[in-house]
């Protein structure tokens, strides 16, 4: 999976495809790799590691060509190597690049070998280029040969293919992982991700499921599933070149953590006005499919998955309706029993990762109400399925470990609970109330961010430890989960959560002097109990870093480390608010471990496979 990138042009195509995998970066990588077909001669350069690997190999061996296709890898099939790189070859005339997972590659593979391919890699990918191959001697022209091909094939995949023999032409196809072309004046574009081409063109046509293009110069020419030509509609996105760039910032986690005033202010513009949550937020359906709704499940991923168990709270508290909330991936295969009126919600930044996608697309099926996405993506497959789309605006987040969508998914979840608890009864003081609360939240928000410094030198503390333990109660439970995610994800520190009363039936037993205890103390109902649970810690010599309301008598001594937040929080605005200092914390750890808290090993941004 990860990031494609190819051009046809009459200019020289290397520079924007390089450029395009730079702006891929962020989506996770372990090798980079460029094909491109000059003089009659496909040439091919692949390196492991980061891109700029490959463009140090280019440097010392420069290309020069009007057609190409790039890859960054993350491996699926086959360790991290040159020879798993992407692009593969099959023979000197086929070149492929591909996002995704062949299920079925082993059996193909098989009958290639008895027909006499030679297999140099690892990966599913080879598999599709040897295919292809076998049909052009069949039908002697690419685009049938990929149609025959990607009809055999079983799985996801995103993949473009370039031929020494049919010059000027690019043949992609898509199926379960996102594609898009770029259109420009005289040359086109094909990427994996809008944000790759930004710098060349803003105008895109987005392929459906099952969709295959032929790309060339001056024209583009699109197959449904059918095997139907049909025209795709051009969009021109909203993003622009210079968004994802890091200007003062060391690190795009950092410049990310401290954009969310601004990015939550850009959530809640236009979609709150006299104290109420204006419901055409949610799209010019939602009046009607909110009216009905009796029950919410809610499905997502990860950082999202968080998200939405802090919104089951709130929906559960202040709603009074049935409210379940499920990893995509478990989901996806279950046979879920919907109760009638139950409102289908999935949670994904990128809009394309492939479980909570799939989910999406089962719930269709059912007996749902509705299907509303909360996303980051405009242009992602997510928000163009379905039914009902609220969208963060939380601008490109290029760092791996989530920070700003997450608070947006909050607050964006937040309306979406007024919305829905006005038709339960909330009383019309009640909403203004909460409105007022989350117009608050981008000024309290920067005055949070006022810790930076003194959870700097608290993150000292951490930077030897293997193992910290995270608690919270009620509707910070699901913070203290996202705490502990970003410290293992950011700084490799095995860190776990717990709900605070759960201590005493096991993890207590995992708690000294060496084991640091991170924990959410707002003022709310469960106060007293969160600090019984944190006597127990200390009582068995465990080191408490508490994250307290400023009306909360914490004092910090031996054992107890107390940071106050820097302004009273109402129970409404405490899980977007808490969540920053947890970041800033697992931010700091990384960077004075020497990680690399944007591009963190072993991970990727947009998970676009199963």
């Amino acid at each position: 999976m990860c990031g494609i990138v190819g051009a046809v042009a009459e200019r020289n195509v290397v520079p924007i495809l390089m450029e395009g995998l730079r702006r891929l970066e962020y989506r996770g990588y372990d090798s980079a790799g460029i094909a491109v077909l000059d003089g009659g001669k496909i040439t091919c350069t692949r390196r492991v590691g980061k891109v700029q690997q490959l463009q140090n190999a280019l440097d010392e061996n420069p290309l020069h060509a009007e057609i190409g296709i790039s890859h960054t890898r993350w491996a699926t099939h086959g360790v991290p190597s040159e020879i798993n790189a992407h692009p593969h070859m099959s023979g000197d005339d086929i070149a492929i690049v591909h996002n995704g997972i062949i299920e079925n590659y082993e059996e193909l593979r098989k009958d290639l070998k008895a027909e006499g391919y030679e297999f140099v890699s690892d990966t599913d990918t080879e598999v599709i280029a040897h295919q292809i191959t076998h049909h052009l001697k069949v039908f002697g022209e690419l685009t049938a040969a990929v149609k025959a091909t990607v009809a055999e094939l079983e799985g996801a995949y995103a993949l473009v293919v370039m031929s020494k023999n049919h010059p000027g032409k690019l043949l992609l196809a898509r199926a379960g992982c996102p594609v898009v072309i770029g259109l420009g004046i005289d040359e086109n574009f094909i990427a994996s991700d809008v944000a790759a081409l930004l710098s060349v063109t803003r105008k895109f046509m987005f392929l459906e499921e099952g969709d295959i293009a032929l790309v060339e110069r001056t024209r583009v020419t699109i197959w449904n599933a059918d095997d139907n030509e049909v025209d795709r509609p051009v969009k021109e996105s909203e993003l622009t070149a210079d968004a994802a760039e890091r200007g003062e910032y060391r690190h795009y986690m950092q410049k990310e953590i401290h954009e969310q005033a601004q990015a939550v202010a850009r959530t809640l513009a236009e979609r709150i006005a006299n104290g109420k949550v204006l419901d055409a937020a949610f799209g010019p359906k939602a009046n009607e499919a909110l009216d009905v709704t009796r029950g919410v499940h809610i499905v997502a991923c990860g950082t999202s998955y968080h998200a939405g168990l802090v919104a089951r709270y709130w929906i559960e508290q202040l709603c009074r309706l049935p409210c379940t909330v499920e990893i995509a991936s478990e989901y996806r295969y279950r046979d879920p029993v919907v109760p009638e009126g139950t409102l289908f919600v999935t949670i994904s930044q990128s809009g394309e990762t492939a479980d909570t996608l799939a989910a999406l697309r089962a719930a269709k099926e059912m007996r749902y109400v509705s299907t509303l996405t909360v996303c980051n993506v405009p242009e992602s497959s997510m928000v163009r399925e379905s039914e009902l789309v609220m969208m963060t605006h939380a601008g490109p987040e290029i760092g791996v470990a989530s920070t700003k969508a997450f608070t947006t998914q909050l607050a964006a979840l937040a309306l979406l609970t007024i919305s829905l608890a006005r038709r339960s009864g909330l009383e019309e003081k009640q909403e203004r109330e909460l409105v007022e609360q989350l117009a608050e939240l981008p000024e309290l928000i920067d005055k949070v961010l006022t810790l930076d410094a003194s959870i700097e030198l608290l993150a000292e503390h951490f930077v030897d430890k293997h193992h910290a333990l995270f608690l919270g109660r009620g509707v910070q439970n699901p913070i203290a989960m996202e705490g502990a995610l970003k410290l293992k994800e950011i700084s490799y520190i095995h860190a776990e959560a717990y709900a605070a009363g759960e201590l005493k039936h096991g993890p207590l037993a995992l708690v000294d002097e060496d084991m640091p205890v991170v924990t959410i103390a707002p003022d709310d109902e469960l106060l007293e109990k969160l600090k019984g649970n944190l006597q127990e810690v200390r009582a068995r010599g465990g080191q408490l870093y508490v994250f307290a309301d400023p009306r909360v008598q914490f004092e910090s001594r031996s054992g107890i480390h107390t940071t106050r937040m820097p302004a009273e929080i109402q129970d409404f605005q405490a899980p977007i608010l808490y969540t920053i200092p947890l970041q800033l914390l697992a931010y700091h750890v990384g960077v004075l471990k020497g990680n690399d808290v944007d591009q963190p090993r072993n991970l990727a941004k947009s998970v676009t496979v199963e």
